[in-house]
């Protein structure tokens, strides 16, 4: 009796400090103002920036490290990011303290700056 007494405590533990953990990390994402600006900034100016260096530009990340952009996952190590041009920047509230918006591969992302953890992502079709 002891150990399922037990057991039911530690899932009800477990359970409680997942669920806390998840909507910690769902709770900041573009606003829809942010969205919006965004979006209406890009199709009026032209569509994000992809520099970088070699020949396969057009083509985007190689496959592995674009699967790793994704929400709740870290900017993989020594990959290519712009800030914001500076008249979309200056036309957004500022992002929560600790994040950054950044652009990666065509997508304008919301960056945990501490951990780097990709907390929210916008794809080329928002931004089009």
């Amino acid at each position: 009796m002891r150990h399922i007494l037990a057991i039911s405590l530690f899932v009800l533990i477990s359970t409680s400090s997942l669920q806390s953990r998840a909507s910690a990390e769902i709770g900041v994402v573009f606003s829809q103002d942010e969205i919006r600006i965004i979006s209406a900034w890009y199709r009026d100016n032209g569509a994000v920036s992809r520099k970088g260096k070699g020949k396969n530009n057009s083509t985007g990340l190689p496959p592995g490290i674009a699967k790793n952009l994704a929400r709740g996952k870290p900017l993989p190590p020594g990959i290519a990011r712009q800030g914001l041009p500076d008249e979309l920047r200056h036309a957004l509230p500022a992002p929560p303290s600790g994040y950054e918006r950044v652009v990666v591969d065509g997508k304008v992302l919301l960056v945990e700056i501490a951990t780097r953890v990709i907390h929210d992502i916008l794809v080329d079709s928002v931004l089009r």
